[in-house]
């Protein structure tokens, strides 16, 4: 089975200052483009470190500007927190100016803090998110929306935008269990998992059979992603000391806006030698992390990996080594 490479990247603030970040990271992109890995997915936090994009959109259309092949897009756009038609319209936008190239994440949101920002509660958020699909869904292949709703209501407004890609771009989905499987199957949408091998395997094994009682022997969507932070480096030592205090800096972000309720979260390993054990972080020689990505693959039943290059504090240098040894030592043995 052949596996292909995305790039996860939650946008982290590290220790840059916030307009040198930017920058650091629109150079990373045209490495990943130029690397040949399939697509760049950006999350969107709000009110927390963890995410300096909270408008994924804008952010991306600078990712368009800068790459050429790459494909991209949200993971996921939190779509309680957006206006229904200026996301469509926004989305239209993106897809144009790439030449057809985003991704499309959806979601309604996993932190409640976050949604407490924009005065959301997580059982609002799902009928807000119900509504906001199905429009969302509608107003990209549809020349006119019409929409009545509890959240949102629309009367005969003209799709002056349109999409590129036919019917709408690729959707994506983060699927946390085996039983939120069954939604994303159904319509054709693309998985994204965290969580050790086995965790995700019993998803993906869902996944299939879910898409089978759907759409029979019909051809499968092409990616069942996987997140995984990565880190290559000449040496095994220099990659653990790196990814070690990195990872370390990561999750400080990941459960700054936890910790100020009193919680923590629950998806990530809160250590390094906890993350690594469990291999949702994954290091060392090209050697090395090849060999353990074959097994990851292998195990999970996935054929996507988003790798999660750049986090904490790791000097844009030593990302982009990374990414140089990733894609002439590791990516190869995988097509």
């Amino acid at each position: 089975m052949g596996v292909a490479f995305g790039i996860f990247d939650h946008l982290d603030r590290g220790k840059f200052a916030l307009g040198e970040h930017y920058q650091n990271r629109l150079r990373l992109i045209e490495a990943y483009d130029a690397a040949g890995f399939y697509a760049y997915h950006l999350a969107e936090h709000h009110g927390t470190s963890l995410g300096m994009a909270p408008s994924p959109s804008v952010f991306l259309s600078a990712v368009a500007q800068r790459t050429k092949r790459l494909r991209f897009g949200p993971m996921v756009y939190v779509l309680p927190m957006h206006e229904p038609l200026r996301l469509i319209e926004e989305i239209c936008m993106l897809d144009q100016i790439s030449g057809g190239r985003l991704e499309l994440g959806v979601g309604r949101g996993q932190s409640p803090y976050e949604l407490g920002c924009f005065s959301i509660g997580l059982m609002e958020a799902r009928k807000r998110y119900a509504e906001a699909l199905q429009i969302l869904l509608q107003g990209l292949t549809s020349d006119v929306l019409n929409f009545e709703g509890k959240y949102y209501s629309y009367t005969d407004v003209p799709m002056a935008l349109q999409c590129v890609q036919k019917p709408h771009p690729p959707l994506w989905y983060g699927v946390t269990r085996p039983d939120s499987a069954a939604w994303p199957a159904k319509h054709n949408v693309n998985p994204v998992m965290n969580g050790p091998s086995p965790y995700v395997r019993a998803i993906v094994d869902r996944y299939m059979t879910e898409w089978k009682a759907a759409h029979g022997d019909n051809v499968m969507p092409a990616k069942l992603g996987t997140t995984r932070h990565i880190h290559v480096a000449d040496s095994a030592a220099t990659a653990e000391e790196t990814a070690r205090r990195a990872y370390a800096i990561w999750f400080d972000s990941n459960a700054e806006l936890y910790r100020r309720y009193g919680t923590l979260p629950l998806h990530f390993p809160s250590t390094y030698d906890e993350a690594f054990k469990r291999e949702m972080i994954v290091v060392g020689t090209p050697d090395m992390v090849r060999e353990n990505l074959k097994r990851i693959t292998q195990e999970s039943g996935t054929n996507y990996v988003l790798g999660r290059f750049a986090f904490g504090d790791i000097p844009p240098e030593r990302v982009l080594r990374s990414i140089e040894l990733f894609s002439k030592e590791v990516m190869p043995a995988f097509a």
